[in-house]
């Protein structure tokens, strides 16, 4: 069954959308125009950061909306607990440890991935910041409702305009700073 047009959007539906993501200063950190594919998402679904997904529910399909959020609404506030220190041994010999800010694949002890960035080397160790590369940052978004999804139902599309506009499927998870090793292949 296809939504109506004038449905809004409430918790559990699936949405098809764009966004422009971009920072206080006006610094463009995300477009899905730029990728050429709107994203699909569930609200609700714990997939979205919630001063994002707070934006999309009510809206419209066609409805274009402009948001702001503070840093708390987005990916919180930077944690120093999410800053770790690991064996360089761990790290395979041509690890790239002249590149601060360089994605870094790690393990816990239940073998679960996860991603940090370079922050420092040392002799033996290095550290390695856990937090989302937008945590402590306020955002703003531009955001497109293409189309509505409920449960299994077909979506509802709208034209997509020509101006630009964002959404995104924006993911805030938080990792236990705890870590063993490094992956053994870099990325």
């Amino acid at each position: 069954m296809v939504s109506k047009k004038t449905k809004t959007v409430t918790e559990g539906d699936k949405v098809v959308l764009h966004y422009i993501g971009t920072l206080e200063d006006g610094e463009q950190f995300d477009n899905s125009y730029n990728r050429g594919t709107p994203v699909e998402v569930e609200l609700g679904s714990g997939n979205l950061i919630v001063g994002f997904e707070k934006a999309v529910l009510g809206m419209k399909v066609g409805q274009k909306k402009s948001v702001s959020m503070v840093k708390e609404d987005a990916y919180g506030d930077i944690n120093p607990a999410a800053v770790v220190t690991v064996p360089k041994d761990g790290f395979p010999s041509d690890f790239p440890f002249n590149k601060k800010g360089v994605v870094v694949p790690l393990r816990n002890e239940n073998g679960q991935e996860f991603f940090g960035r370079l922050k420092d080397v040392g002799e033996e160790t290095v550290v390695v910041d856990l937090n989302h590369p937008m945590a402590g940052k306020n955002l703003n978004f531009d955001i497109e409702l293409i189309g509505i999804t409920t449960d299994s139902h077909a979506a509802t599309a709208a034209t997509p305009s020509e101006s630009p506009t964002t959404s995104t499927k924006a993911k805030a998870t938080k990792k236990k700073a705890k870590t063993t090793k490094a992956k053994k292949t870099a990325s």
